[in-house]
């Protein structure tokens, strides 16, 4: 999986992957190691309790035959048990049996070359025995194939922790990466809307232009334009929360009216038409907000519409309704229009907030909003507002 990241990106992905991996094998270590611990006693046990049964039933035979007056039979203690054993004498003199290594018989658990050697006493001294040792092979054999189970088993759990890590690093950077390279779309698309009206305007007011009608009416526009972009961004990032106490009872179709006007402009800039049917209606809502989203619905029914295309505009019952004929939206587009930086198209200018802005406002002042589109004939957006204020 190849994942575009930038250098601090890139330090914020390897250190929490690096300390969910340390952590993780700090913790494999110590269950794995407290397993090995269990285990090793659990084999330990095992040994040493079949090393004193044999222990055990050698000395009995003796004990039996010193009684029976009969002698010990070495060849068959040898193919009857596993393990090397020894006979010693009270000098600690061996006997009889096949263990070559010398040994304390005054301990009676004791490790040589890797080997556990049991000395059992209970013979005490029948047929001169006083000593049994025996010696085992197997324990080391078993730790050594414990060893290698835990190793492989280490290995492959923590190569599966860090393809889970990898994944996790990577679900955990990705909404860093998805929203830095958001901003860095917005930050183009705003570059780019803004240098079109400064164009204008440079090209308006330059040293061999003269300020004729049509310079001044593009001047015009043009700072309409930046206004409006200015607008939008303050109140997205730095609308005071405090313009709750600016709310009041709102005469709507006055202010739709002062909007359509101020747009007029612009819109016989591409020979639309627009109609409206405005019935008096107040609503309680700051005026900045409503400015706010019915400008960028005009101004988007504008700029996506055709030449010499129509903006309907109605405002009865308590439903403000904005149509266009545009070049509409695709279905399975519009559930998406209203996210933060989505722009639905490339074609037209944007940058992916004016219908953000919309929804929070909706959202804000319990209005509901829903679209209805067809690509290549237009769009249809619907303002319930809910809570109704009296009509004078």
């Amino acid at each position: 999986m190849v994942i575009d990241l930038t250098r601090n990106e890139k330090s914020t992905f390897f250190r929490f992957l690096g300390l969910y991996l340390g952590s993780s094998f700090i913790l494999l270590t110590i269950i794995f190691w407290q397993f090995y611990k269990i285990e090793y006693k659990l084999y330990y046990d095992l040994v040493s309790s079949n090393m004193q049964s044999i222990a055990s039933k050698i000395s009995a035979n003796i004990i039996y035959a010193d009684m029976s007056n009969l002698s010990i039979d070495t060849t068959k203690i040898t193919n009857t048990i596993h393990y090397r054993y020894a006979l010693y004498n009270k000098k600690h003199e061996k006997l009889a049996g096949n263990i070559t290594t010398k040994i304390d018989v005054s301990k009676r658990m004791q490790r040589i070359n890797g080997d556990y050697i049991l000395v059992d006493n209970t013979p005490r001294g029948h047929l001169g025995v006083y000593h049994i040792a025996i010696q085992e092979s197997n324990f080391k054999r078993l730790i050594a194939t414990l060893l290698e189970d835990i190793i492989f088993y280490f290995v492959i759990i923590f190569s599966l922790i860090s393809l889970v890590g990898y994944y996790l690093a990577n679900l955990f950077i990705s909404p860093i990466i998805n929203e830095r390279r958001k901003l860095n779309t917005f930050i183009k698309d705003t570059t780019h809307e803004l240098n079109t009206p400064i164009t204008a305007i440079l090209m308006s007011t330059g040293k061999d232009a003269a300020l004729t009608e049509k310079n001044m009416q593009r001047i015009n526009l043009s700072a309409k334009r930046i206004s409006e972009i200015y607008k939008d961004l303050v109140y997205l990032f730095l609308q005071d929360k405090k313009k709750i106490d600016l709310i009041s009872h709102l005469e709507l179709d006055k202010v739709i009216k002062e909007q359509l006007n101020y747009f007029e402009a612009f819109a016989q800039k591409k020979k639309i038409t627009i109609s409206s049917n405005l019935e008096k209606t107040t609503y309680k809502i700051d005026k900045e907000s409503f400015v706010r989203m019915f400008n960028n619905i005009i101004s988007n029914a504008i700029k996506y519409n055709k030449v010499e295309g129509t903006i309907n505009v109605s405002l009865k019952d308590n439903i403000l309704k904005v149509e266009d004929s545009g070049i509409g939206i695709k279905k399975d587009r519009v559930k998406d229009i209203f996210k933060r930086y989505y722009r639905g198209t490339k074609e037209q200018g944007g940058f992916g907030v004016g219908l953000n802005i919309v929804h929070h406002i909706c959202k804000t002042y319990n209005i509901k909003v829903s679209v209805d589109s067809e690509e290549n004939k237009g769009s249809s957006f619907t303002f319930k507002l809910n809570n109704k204020e009296d009509k004078s």
